[in-house]
């Protein structure tokens, strides 16, 4: 217990960085990951074969690879805005494909019937998919949304191999000076984890059953 008191104030930084790392690539994640979802069922077939092209790239390249990537490779060609926003980039990215797969999905789960009374009244694609399709879409995906931010959360530890001082790189800074507290040390950080998962499970859940009932 000694290295877990003696630490504390340390470790809720580190998870105030985790959580600051969560929201940024959350939200780009999330506004990437939507343009590349309305894009997948667009009608012009650039437009769909580019999303799909991103989609299975970001995909398919572990979040490891593009963490390296955006750290080591991204800043000698002039590309570069600092550790944070490289980590951001990267995880981002990442994560914005599982994001399009969702709203895509929750795009096709809305009835064609929809679209084609949108269409039929003169309404374009773009504003068909802002009025009408997405906001129908984003109720049915609420579950598998924060299955991809759960997800998100557990990825953002890969940051601490990269210099940025979240919960896990915390951990390993205190178990070098607690070696002999480290199960305690472990649980702490499990238990920041699992806080962090199960609110965004409760949150998620809250606005599905919100958005059920309207």
């Amino acid at each position: 217990m000694e290295g877990l008191a003696a630490n504390a104030d340390l470790i809720v930084r580190g998870f105030w960085e985790t959580l600051k790392l969560l929201a940024a690539s959350g939200a780009l994640a999330l506004v990437l990951g939507t343009l590349v979802g309305i894009a997948r069922v667009s009608p012009i077939g650039i437009m769909r074969s580019s999303a799909a092209l991103w989609v299975t790239t970001f995909r398919n390249v572990p979040l490891l690879i593009l963490l390296f990537f955006t750290y080591y490779a991204l800043p000698p060609i002039g590309i570069d805005f600092g550790f944070f926003v490289m980590v951001t980039m990267a995880m981002g990215l990442y994560t914005s494909a599982f994001v399009a797969e969702a709203i895509r999905s929750g795009i096709n789960g809305v009835g064609v019937g929809q679209a084609e009374a949108a269409r039929s009244i003169g309404m374009p694609f773009s504003l068909t998919m802002s009025q009408v399709v997405l906001p129908q879409a984003f109720r049915l995906v609420v579950p598998p949304m924060a299955s991809v931010f759960i997800a998100l959360t557990k990825n953002t530890s890969l940051a601490a191999g990269f210099g940025i001082a979240e919960a896990t790189f915390r951990l390993s800074g205190s178990l070098r000076d607690f070696p002999g507290d480290r199960v305690v040390l472990f649980l702490g950080i499990a238990v920041g984890y699992i806080i962090i998962v199960e609110t965004i499970s409760l949150g998620a859940t809250l606005l599905e059953r919100r958005w059920r009932v309207a």
